[in-house]
């Protein structure tokens, strides 16, 4: 570890040596007949041979470029670019000295440059309105890097170690290819595994709805998205990767991805099956399939997204989208998916109580195995080219089973045993699902008056069939022991329709109004039915009636609501207010009684939003908003859960709607002529109303709980974070640092008592990536998670816990067709009880040597290289303190084979273009 950090000095210390050769060219660009600066017009040099892009900047507010770079003895084009204007293009004998140029003058575009021929290299950024685009081609990455790789050169890009990225410090959470979703906006299918040579131009922009989007409204999203524009040159043709390994300890990876293109026809196959956790078909470079178990931000490598237990898999999948015509374009993906998930767990819980606090220790041995089949569809028609219609259908049908026997023990704080218990289950289920949304917008001659449809349907159904067998005794009272050797029967079924009419209209250019009404239908219900065993006919056919219950629960809503946007140049202000008059009806029948409950409600909601832009690269965004939510039905009805042994739960009729208050505060601001940036974001959640579980204890530890309405409680959270990007030549270097923390206020009642506990959590990360050329990447982080919780009205005044994580990733690509990768991670949890190990290190490693110019790479893969992984984990609420361990992955030796396809086809010669249609290149 020494050593490693020794030689990222070095590295920095000559990167630093390094960066004392280069000159500086600066100078200002101004509109020639405003004689105004130009905000981020971007500057660049090329080379006058081929137009390679040598260097650039963008300019700031006041229109000022800097542009470090090396010397250059040769003849050089220096160009200029913004959106509206015409190309700046001067020769310069060189770059020789550090020189001021001053004002460089630019010219905005007119009608009579309509038919000019303009060729030159494409800047590297670019705004197009409200959409960042970058030129791919001014970014090098390595020739078989994926398209996370060349994200991660984009200024203002970040991708951490749990993969999410974020652009200007605003996160990406749809991913698009020609505009077109990649197997359901699946982000990491799309950057692992789309190569990044095939790609032209990154759009950024934010995500709008389907809804937004038809209507070409502006987004109301804190979101963005991003997407890749495929090379017409290379839109024609196959690539793929097909990889097999085995291992140690019968462990095994195999996956196929092929993807064919054809201009707007894309065609893409998957298929995975492994038994080392890899639940989707993201493949790390470096790790494969292993990559899905890297030391991501100290969570529990190795493990599936709940770091629970040993999950084996068989994935199958395929997507394909077309324009079947000018006006018909359509989408549709299947997918295939088997997982088995096997684990053993042991867990220790305090409960904290006024009079004392209760000691739980329990462990379980489980089996899940799902199977399911999902497809959806996506048909999007442009009935004329004011008119549009998407019809979405999707359907899925799952299956799952699952078996666990289990045990748990509770004693009071003197040691003095309450219960305990013994259990085994099997439970089978069948799920079917029908979804479909369809949008209708019509677009109207009069700029920005529009009307929109939406209409939503979803309709499940759901049977299980399980089997439980259960002995619970009880110490402290003359309660009888609980034996149950049952069979339960469930059969549920939901339908919801909903449909949205809206219509626009423009008041003034800057100011819309819209108005409609949203209109909702639903109804749920539940039939459970139990039969107890019976030793005559060694059948389950005894009728166990305070276990079967019947429920409907029906929902009927009309919501008015009205809206107001005022669009300036600077900022944007949307105000939108619904109130809903819902009919709520829920039927009971249990114990032979039937029961009614229907109740009318008039529920509000409100939202306004504030958006200030302070330039194109800095901006704020201030949301409030105010949403009623009614109490769901098993909360509402005198119907007892007595499923659990030591929890009987119990609905409350007299609940009132959950009511909550939301203030957003969001501020990003990122210089591209630095490449660096900031964010900070503030939130605030305040329950006028809320729901709360109160639970009364017996002297035995068992629990009776219902619903109460709670006023009063809060959370506030804050964040920010600020990163920076050098590069000089071959060196790269990008560093930032973060910080999240939230401070909530909860109560509520145990034992009809009230408690309050006041719960702090603070975390900070700082992170680095050092990266040589196409040889060397070195990216160190650290990050600290503090949580502190002080309670009141319980014999317990506060409990703490610090966890430490640090990691430390390295992949050298020397010598050539050589990759070396590493992920090295430590892991301290300060206040997990005795029980539990403390701290754990967590190694990778990979080693790889590529074969037949790189088609084919042969690996050998250790995970866990120390054998210390662990999931040790301790969560701390309100009532509890909770430490759990479950079942992970440990050492095992994989050895590997991937064979890389891909065959692209070029435009063909002579190719002729359409009669007075002009060629642009900017």
């Amino acid at each position: 570890m020494i050593r490693i950090c020794s030689l990222l000095l070095f590295f920095l210390f000559c990167f630093t040596a390094n960066a004392q050769n280069d000159i500086i060219i600066k100078g200002t660009v101004v509109d020639i007949n405003t004689q105004l600066p130009l905000e981020l017009a971007t500057v660049y040099f090329t080379t006058v041979k081929d137009s390679t892009i040598i260097e650039y900047a963008t300019t700031d507010k006041n229109g000022i470029f800097r542009i470090n770079t090396k010397k250059y003895d040769k003849p050089v084009l220096l160009k200029i670019n913004y959106m509206g204007y015409q190309p700046f293009i001067e020769e310069q004998k060189g770059l020789l000295e550090s020189k001021d140029l001053g004002k460089l003058y630019v010219l905005e575009n007119v009608n009579a440059l309509d038919n000019v021929v303009i060729k030159s290299a494409a800047p590297p950024i670019t705004m197009k309105k409200d959409t960042l685009e970058f030129n791919a081609a001014s970014y090098k990455v390595r020739p078989d890097s994926n398209v996370e790789t060349l994200l991660k050169q984009l200024p203002g890009v970040d991708i951490d170690n749990d993969g999410k990225v974020t652009v200007n410090g605003r996160e990406v959470t749809q991913f698009l290819v020609n505009g077109k979703t990649f197997f359901d906006k699946d982000g990491a299918l799309l950057l692992k595994n789309l190569p990044a040579d095939i790609i032209k131009k990154i759009q950024v922009s934010d995500f709008k709805s389907k809804k937004e989007e038809l209507a070409k409204q502006e987004s109301t999203s804190d979101y963005s998205s991003i997407n890749l524009t495929i090379d017409e040159k290379k839109n024609k043709g196959y690539f793929g990767k097909i990889l097999g390994g085995y291992g140690s300890d019968d462990r095994y990876e195999s996956s196929l991805l092929m993807n064919f293109f054809n201009n707007k026809r894309k065609i893409s196959v998957l298929g995975s099956s492994n038994n080392i956790n890899s639940t989707g078909f993201a493949q790390d470079e470096v790790f494969d399939n292993m990559g899905g178990g890297r030391n991501n931000s100290g969570k529990n490598s190795g493990s599936t997204g709940n770091g629970k237990g040993i999950t084996q898999s068989n994935l199958f999948g395929i997507n394909y989208t077309d324009d079947w015509s000018e006006k018909l374009a359509a989408m549709g993906s299947y997918n295939f998916s088997n997982t088995i998930n096997k684990n053993e767990s042991k867990a220790n819980q305090l409960s904290f109580l006024p009079t004392g606090n209760i000691i739980t220790e329990s462990d379980a041995k489980t089996r899940n195995e799902n199977t399911g089949n999902k497809a959806n569809f996506e048909l999007e028609y442009k009935i004329d080219p004011t008119t549009r219609l998407v019809v979405a259908p999707k359907l899925n049908q799952s299956r799952s089973n699952s078996d666990s026997s289990s045990s748990t023990s509770s004693v009071d704080e003197n040691g003095n045993a309450l219960n305990e218990s013994t259990a085994k289950s099997y439970n089978e289920s069948t799920n079917t699902s029908f979804a479909n949304t369809i949008n209708f917008n019509k677009v109207f001659k009069k700029k920005n008056r529009n009307l929109s449809f939406v209409f939503d349907n979803n309709n499940s159904k759901t049977d299980s069939d399980g089997w439980n067998q259960s002995e619970t005794i009880f110490y402290q009272d003359s309660k009888p022991d609980d034996l149950r050797n049952q069979n339960t029967k469930n059969n549920n079924s939901s339908d919801s329709y909903s449909a949205d009419i809206e219509y626009t209209e423009p008041i003034t250019d800057s100011l819309r109004i819209r108005f409609g009404s949203d209109f909702d239908w639903k109804n749920e219900a539940k039939d459970q039915r139990t039969f107890d065993f019976d030793a005559a006919t060694q059948s389950f056919s005894d009728l166990n009636e305070s276990l079967t219950t019947y429920t409907t629960s029906r929902q009927n809503s009309v919501s008015p609501k009205v809206g107001v946007t005022l669009q300036k140049n600077k900022f944007t202000v949307n105000l939108d207010s619904k109130t809903s008059l819902v009919q709520f009806d829920n039927y009971s029948l249990y114990l032979g009684k039937e029961t009614e409950l229907n109740k009318k409600y008039a529920l509000p909601f409100a939202t306004a939003q504030f958006r200030y832009k302070f330039s194109r690269s800095k901006n704020l965004t201030l949301k409030y908003d105010f949403s009623s939510t009614l109490p769901a039905a098993n909360y509402l009805m005198p119907v007892a859960n007595l499923s659990n042994p030591l929890n009987s739960i119990i609905g409350n009729p007299n609940l009132d709607p959950i009511e909550k208050n939301t203030v957003n505060f969001n501020f990003r601001n990122f210089d591209f002529r630095t490449r660096s940036g900031y964010s900070f974001m503030a939130k605030g959640d305040y329950y006028s109303n809320d729901i709360y579980a109160t639970s009364v204890y017996d002297d035995s530890g068992k629990r009776t709980t219902s619903y109460i309405n709670i006023s009063g409680t809060y959370t506030i959270s804050v964040g920010g974070n600020w990163s920076q990007s050098i590069k000089r030549d071959a060196h790269v270097l990008r560093y930032g640092l973060g910080l999240n923390s939230s401070y909530s206020f909860d109560k509520g009642f145990t034992n009809a008592v009230m408690y309050t506990a006041k719960s702090t959590a603070v975390t900070p990360r700082v992170y680095l990536t050092y990266e040589y050329g196409e040889v060397l990447t070195i990216s160190p982080s650290y990050s600290l998670s503090y949580n502190e919780t002080k309670y009141e009205n319980y014999n317990r005044d506060a409990s703490s816990n610090v966890l430490h994580r640090i990691n430390l990733q390295t992949t050298s690509y020397w010598p050539a067709n050589l990759i070396f990768g590493n992920d090295f991670g430590y892991t301290y949890n300060s206040n997990i009880s005795g029980d539990f190990k403390k701290d754990f290190f967590l190694w990778n490693t990979s080693l790889s040597y590529g074969f037949f110019d790189k088609k084919v790479y042969a690996k050998v893969k250790v995970y866990d290289v120390l054998n210390q992984n662990q999931s040790a984990t301790r969560t701390i609420s309100a009532t509890s303190i909770r430490d759990e361990e479950n079942t992970v992955l440990k050492r095992y030796v994989m050895f590997s084979l991937a064979y890389k396809i891909g065959n692209f086809s070029g435009k063909e010669k002579g190719q002729k273009r359409r009669g007075g249609e002009r060629e642009r290149e900017e």
